[in-house]
């Protein structure tokens, strides 16, 4: 008879929590969460627990291999990235400024970043692509969280086996930094793209003027909404004629 799975959950974004509300509706409940990534982890705590399995979702920590081979059925990473693709702290942002799809991938976590056999993945679709970074964040960990639900439990009774990630197609994200989000001198379809990727940190800009609404019209970039130095958000267009007055 199946046994139904225990787990130690470690997430600290808003990515893991979509992840964790997807499991809890499937009646999948952790019996011990980590939601900070700054405080020391719990080592005692955690052999102690004895659970089956660590499962990590956008954690901010990279654990070492000590906590990673602690349960017996080890830990499983949910990644907003169709693996080996966006490997790296920021996918879902460059997914958006960059791919033509995404998806989530569960993998084994190992000790190298996003590098460990692959479990299950699968593509997500958007109704339209792409989209802001909040809608596309809900979506995927909503999906990885399902998808993990659905394959937790054969993972622990062992019906399931992982499969190395092609080396050869690994591609890599960095961490963003502020200056990335300029887009003064962007072609108009990386413009937008960026404005929604980078919607809620560091926000889209043309030097001290934050763009926060744009759409595209006959391949020109069209701003809708603004943020101007030391003011509140505003209409582009209205912007534009207080600068005139």
């Amino acid at each position: 008879m199946n046994k139904k799975p225990s787990f130690v959950f470690f997430g600290s974004s808003s990515f893991s929590t979509y992840v964790l509300d997807a499991l809890k509706s499937r009646g999948l409940e952790p019996i011990f969460s980590i939601t900070s990534s700054r405080e020391p982890l719990p080592i005692e705590k955690l052999k102690e627990i004895n659970t089956d399995v660590f499962i990590v979702a956008s954690f901010g920590k990279i654990l070492p291999k000590e906590v990673i081979d602690m349960p017996k059925y080890k830990t499983l990473n949910v990644h907003p990235s169709l693996l080996p693709r966006l490997r790296g702290p920021a996918p879902i942002q460059e997914a958006i400024i960059g791919e033509k799809e995404t998806g989530v991938t569960i993998i084994q976590l190992d000790e190298q970043m996003d590098h460990g056999p692959i479990v299950v993945e699968k593509k997500v679709s958007f109704d339209n692509w792409p989209v802001s970074y909040t809608r596309a964040e809900e979506k995927l960990g909503t999906e990885g969280g399902l998808l993990l639900a659905d394959v937790l439990e054969p993972w622990v009774n062992g019906k399931i086996q992982a499969v190395s990630q092609d080396e050869s197609l690994a591609t890599y994200t960095k961490l963003i930094k502020k200056q990335d989000a300029d887009i003064t001198n962007d072609a108009p379809e990386i413009a937008y793209r960026k404005v929604l990727a980078y919607e809620v940190w560091p926000r889209a800009r043309m030097g001290d003027l934050i763009i926060t609404a744009a759409h595209l019209a006959d391949n020109v970039l069209v701003i809708d909404r603004v943020i101007p130095p030391g003011k509140k958000e505003m209409n582009y267009q209205d912007y534009l004629r207080g600068r005139l007055v």
